[in-house]
């Protein structure tokens, strides 16, 4: 050991949950992660761990079946666009019996995450990535989604002054029947296009910095507006071009490249928050 100690299996207070460590380099999600562990099949620093609250670093040593796992740096990630048609739905089994994406993407990709969801009804760009780590990042983002809309009816001075301003609603029309969430803000849109406006229906481009779960169909429905067809064409600048529904391509290498930047970014960005929080505490 070179009189250096072994870093302790267990820790709750540093690192990070094994199953999310798992998750992140390899191609288990972390529900199969917790499976694992809980069979006994993973080992921290040789001793085998069950305990699904055991937290992790980059110094401890993990391996899954006997294989070490080994940290994946972002570089080494994979980013593809998928061009999902309405009746399918992101997720990776339904109780249903519903379609999926993964029915439909070649199995190769079956471990990728998506970044955000398009639900049942909506179609056009989804990302999905093998690193979750890479998929939290542009989650969380602010980075531009633009959609093309379809609505019943015509659009208002006020959706308009919503759109500029921001507008916080109560109610739960336009979301999911499972929603638990009864109210939603809304920042104000990056922009917007009205591409046709009539008393029967309008088409509407948009664009917005965010991807809470059904945030349009619920901003439009507070002004008792149905939207008829979504479908998003771009995100963070990665878009569509002339891909067919239900196929796939990766990522140009000019559109890895402004990736890259922008996670080293919103990671240089991360720490010096980080620093700051470290060096107020410490003044306390």
């Amino acid at each position: 050991m070179n009189g250096k100690q072994k870093p302790e299996t267990g820790k709750r207070g540093d690192g990070i949950r094994l199953n999310k460590f798992i998750s992140h380099n390899t191609k288990y999600s972390r529900r199969e992660a917790d499976r694992l562990i809980a069979e006994g099949k993973v080992e921290v620093n040789g001793k085998v761990v069950t305990d699904l609250a055991t937290r992790v670093t980059k110094e401890d040593r993990v391996k899954v079946n006997g294989r070490p796992v080994k940290p994946k740096s972002m570089h080494e990630m994979t980013v593809i666009v998928y061009h999902k048609p309405k009746g399918e739905l992101v997720t990776k089994k339904d109780p249903l019996g519903r379609k999926t994406i993964y029915d439909a993407l070649p199995k190769r990709f079956a471990h990728f995450v998506p970044v955000g969801r398009l639900d049942y009804a909506s179609e056009g760009l989804l990302l999905l990535t093998d690193s979750p780590r890479v998929a939290d990042i542009l989650m969380r983002s602010n980075l531009e989604r633009v959609y093309n809309l379809k609505l019943r009816g015509s659009i208002t001075h006020a959706m308009e002054k919503a759109m500029q301003e921001g507008i916080r609603i109560k109610g739960k029309k336009g979301a999911h029947e499972k929603s638990e969430i009864d109210e939603m803000e809304f920042a104000p849109f990056f922009a917007y296009q009205i591409l046709k406006n009539e008393s029967n229906y309008s088409k509407i481009r948009v664009a917005i910095g965010e991807g809470k779960n059904r945030e349009l169909r619920r901003f439009f429905a507070h002004f008792d507006r149905e939207v008829l067809d979504l479908h998003r064409v771009s995100f963070g600048g990665i878009s569509l071009n002339n891909l067919p529904k239900g196929k796939t391509r990766f990522l140009t290498q000019k559109e890895y490249d402004d990736l890259h930047a922008f996670i080293k970014a919103q990671q240089e960005e991360n720490h010096k928050m980080r620093k700051t929080q470290k060096e107020e505490e410490t003044e306390r």
